[in-house]
């Protein structure tokens, strides 16, 4: 609940209207999509459980679990370092590649491709650090569903437990998932308040009726300026309401023709992956943001429940980010999400810059990743306007 209010504060709040204000002290997301829907939960339901602490959307979580006072050091995984081999870039695999990027363009011409003189290969190895935080996160909200006349699990079958007492299955590490958790003992059933438990109510299309005036003849019984009748009301004026089949009322959409509704606090589970990443500069004209979508040669990985920041690498730029990228994730995640595992990697990412000359005129484009991807912007024989290959 709400920190600061007490359970008599509350019961004089839910007796007010729902108003705005109201409903922004409480603090509670409506799931019914209905204007109509209350924001708060049943007076009842919340004076049964107003001795228990939970945290609802748009509050802090202030008792994440404890973690065991243990000496990570003793138990963390050494970090490794791996072997690496990436092959110096030649004129022949230069030119392979971006024969096999132009083949793979309709409006790119490969002649150009093979003729083509090589003149210089500028190549570099850039450092890419990546920080993985996995974590999970619990919120809870009010929300209800049709009563179905199954057993309900309220408040007078026991307490109900608190957010990180309650046992789920953690899905694999840095797998990013959302599951939702109806929490014990805390439902209780009412009348629906969109249809004051009849299960129906009155079309607003035809207002009950079950017909609507004819759209055709405008209810006149005839078209204007023709003596016969309306063929599409057969003269009648009226035909049958489209909104409700004719029947004058609607089944409630907010509790599905049940006439009761079944409210309960939700769980919501969030397992998250927090991504921080750094290449370093190249001083090239290559845009950067593409580096992000090849693979590199992995030369270092630490993966543990908590990682430390690396210190003396050969590029202090990469100890650096290190440490940046675990500051803040540690700022970001404290006292809102449990840390599962943390994961740090750097890869090594070719980029080789291929100057050549072709028909009279010097070009360049660029290689880059493992897969020997080609960024190609003023490559000489295209056959179409505005396309930007990558």
């Amino acid at each position: 609940m709400e920190r600061g209010l007490d359970r008599e504060s509350w019961i004089q709040i839910l007796a007010q209207p729902l108003t705005n204000c109201v409903m922004k002290t409480l603090g509670i997301m409506d799931l019914s999509y209905e204007a109509e829907s209350p924001l708060a939960p049943p007076v009842e339901l919340l004076e049964q459980l107003a001795h228990y602490s939970w945290p609802f959307q748009g509050q802090t979580q202030s008792s994440l679990p404890s973690t065991s006072l243990r000496k990570l050091s003793d138990q963390r995984n050494r970090p490794i370092f791996l072997q690496h081999s990436i092959p110096v870039m030649t004129e022949e695999m230069a030119r392979n590649a971006l024969l096999s990027f132009v083949n793979s363009r309709c409006c790119y011409g490969n002649r150009a491709a093979g003729e083509l003189v090589i003149q210089d290969l500028r190549q570099q190895m850039l450092y890419r650090y990546r920080l993985e935080t996995f974590s999970e996160s619990r919120l809870s909200e009010w929300t209800f569903q049709p009563y179905t006349n199954h057993s309900v699990d309220g408040p007078k079958k026991g307490a109900s437990p608190r957010p990180w007492d309650i046992k789920v299955h953690v899905p694999p590490m840095f797998q990013e998932e959302t599951k939702k958790f109806q929490v014990p003992h805390s439902s209780l059933v009412k009348d629906c308040h969109k249809c004051q438990g009849r299960g129906r109510y009155k079309c607003s299309g035809c207002h009950g009726a079950g017909t609507m005036r004819c759209a055709s003849c405008s209810g006149a019984k005839r078209k204007a300026k023709q003596s016969r009748r309306c063929q599409v009301c057969s003269g009648s004026g009226r035909k049958r309401c489209s909104t409700c089949s004719g029947r004058g009322n609607k089944t409630c959409a907010t509790c599905k023709g049940e006439k009761k509704l079944l409210h309960f606090i939700q769980l919501v589970i969030t397992w998250k992956n927090s991504l921080f990443e750094f290449v370093t500069e190249h001083h090239m004209n290559f845009p950067e943001e593409l580096l992000a979508k090849v693979r590199g040669e992995n030369i270092f990985k630490d993966e543990n429940a908590m990682v430390y920041p690396i210190v003396d690498f050969p590029k202090q730029e990469i100890s650096l980010a290190s440490q940046r990228g675990i500051a803040e994730h540690t700022t970001a995640l404290a006292g809102r999400s449990r840390v599962l595992q943390q994961r740090q990697t750097i890869e090594l990412i070719p980029l080789t810059e291929v100057h050549y000359w072709y028909q009279g005129k010097t070009y360049l484009y660029y290689i880059y990743g493992l897969e020997n991807k080609v960024y190609a912007l003023d490559y000489p024989e295209r056959y179409c306007c505005g396309c930007t290959i990558i």
